[in-house]
């Protein structure tokens, strides 16, 4: 037993105080005395002691009170009643008030070191009982932070997690699992997988690494969920304890639509561009061909054609690398704007008339009207200048032989309006939500011989979205189109909910 104990010795007697403390002084670290129960009261307020042997018949305050008063002040306390008129009552109504022992006198120093061995032996079994207790506490307390911990994180996460147990019972899920797999919570937890979940792939997985887990590490799959044409990308691995027995199977699903999609749009994107840098370049080669194996004519007319149809689709070349160069940096936002206070008139007249070359070789009249003396606007030149441009040399090349174009520009409800408006080949319904795609290109007999990249109306889009505007487009067959631009006046911005 650990002798490290202290005790008070209440008693108003003062021999068996002093004769107590002697015994006791051999084999305690502490042994105090006290000559009334205010005293012992006062005393133990200061310091808690590990055991009190208290008088029960004393002046004032006796001992069935003290003994109330010092376990008030330390309800772990041990206490053993000393009396000179023991009797059954008094030992009842001692232990009922939390007494450990009762020792009559008089006493011998040996049954005096028993009850006192023994009491403070049960401080000590108490003490410990209570460390173990709030240790325990404490460990629960932080298993259940680190749990809510881990759960908050598990939640969080924008990939889905399913863990099961060795039998396949789903014992955690995600809100991310349960929205990637179109389920519910209650069609999860605490059901077998093969019952929960609806992906049949998904679940070949899980029951693979739950049956064949020594010999798998992890298992990954591409899942297609087809209700909502998503693909997953599941990964299986089993769950281990600190001894390696299987636990249980955990299953990570990432949404990789998007990437697959990239991926999709990544060919396609490699391989229209292929064709469009493969048919001028393939015209290029054949007039070299024709030239250099002596093919061509001695007639100037023809060799001036030759060279000239040549340059043009090398021309063609320039442009469609100069398009792709502007939808790579309008996307990647690296293009700097100088804005700056613009006439809107000024600028139709200038782009009018930087194309009116082009259609004058067609017979095609281009035009401008304008809705009395506009405001200005806060633009890039260059940006606006090139919207117009593409819409109009779009006018230019699918309008008909002595056919018009008319730029038409006024106010709108807080924006400037700029409408192209066409005399040629319309364009279908169903191709209207398409022209503004990158590479898109009608596809139709009066089209076959258009030249073209297949980015301006793209490119105008994405100028026109950058100022927070909108582009519409309106046509029937046969008849011609209008493009009609949207830009906001001044600093007027976020206003496109209103025009659309």
């Amino acid at each position: 037993m650990d002798e490290s104990f202290s005790v008070l010795v209440v008693d108003d007697e003062r021999g068996m105080r002093e004769g107590c403390r002697r015994i006791l002084e051999r084999h305690a670290a502490l042994v105090d005395t006290a000559e009334s129960g205010d005293e012992a009261v006062a005393k133990f307020a200061r310091r808690h002691y590990d055991l009190a042997l208290v008088d029960i018949r004393m002046p004032g305050m006796d001992g069935m009170e003290t003994l109330d008063r010092l376990r008030a002040l330390d309800p772990d306390a041990v206490t053993i009643m000393v009396t000179g008129y023991a009797s059954l009552q008094t030992a009842i109504e001692a232990t009922k008030r939390g007494a450990h022992d009762v020792l009559p006198k008089p006493f011998t120093p040996d049954q005096l070191l028993a009850k006192v061995f023994s009491a403070v032996e049960r401080r000590q079994l108490t003490l410990e009982a209570k460390r173990l207790r709030e240790e325990r506490e404490r460990r629960l307390l932080e298993i259940a932070t680190e749990k809510s911990r881990l759960r908050t994180v598990i939640n969080c996460m924008q990939d889905g997690v399913l863990v099961t147990n060795r039998d396949g019972d789903v014992v955690l899920s995600n809100p991310a699992a349960t929205r990637l797999l179109l389920l519910d919570d209650s069609r999860l937890l605490e059901h077998n997988v093969a019952d929960a979940a609806r992906q049949a792939e998904l679940v070949d997985m899980i029951e693979k690494v739950l049956r064949e887990g020594d010999g798998v590490s992890m298992l990954a799959r591409e899942i297609a969920v087809e209700r909502e044409n998503r693909v997953l990308m599941a990964n299986v691995a089993p769950v281990r304890d600190e001894n390696g027995e299987r636990l249980g199977a955990v299953a990570v699903l990432r949404d990789i639509t998007q990437l697959k999609e990239l991926d999709r749009a990544k060919s396609q994107f490699v391989s229209m561009v292929s064709h469009e840098l493969r048919a001028p370049l393939a015209v290029i080669e054949g007039y070299l061909g024709m030239v250099l194996g002596g093919m061509a004519t001695d007639d100037p007319v023809e060799e001036r054609l030759i060279l000239s149809r040549s340059r043009a689709r090398a021309q063609s070349l320039l442009t469609l690398i100069d398009d792709l160069l502007d939808i790579s940096r309008i996307e990647a936002g690296q293009l700097a704007k100088r804005v700056e206070t613009l006439d809107p008139a000024e600028i139709c007249r200038d782009v009018l008339g930087l194309l009116r070359p082009q259609a004058a070789a067609r017979g095609i009249v281009l035009r401008e009207e304008s809705a009395g003396d506009l405001p200005r606007i806060q633009a890039d030149r260059e940006d606006v200048v090139r919207v117009l441009t593409n819409l109009v040399s779009n006018a230019i090349k699918y309008n008909r032989d002595e056919g018009q174009v008319v730029v038409r520009s006024s106010i709108e409800g807080g924006y400037l309006r700029l409408d192209v408006v066409d005399t040629g080949l319309g364009i279908a319904a169903e191709d209207t939500s398409k022209i503004f795609d990158e590479f898109y290109r009608v596809k139709r007999r009066e089209t076959r011989e258009i030249t073209g990249t297949g980015l301006g109306l793209a490119i105008a889009k994405r100028i026109v979205d950058s100022y927070n505007g909108v582009v519409k487009v309106a046509s029937e067959l046969g008849k011609g189109s209008t493009f009609s631009v949207f830009l906001p006046l001044g600093d007027i911005a976020n206003m496109r909910n209103a025009i659309e």
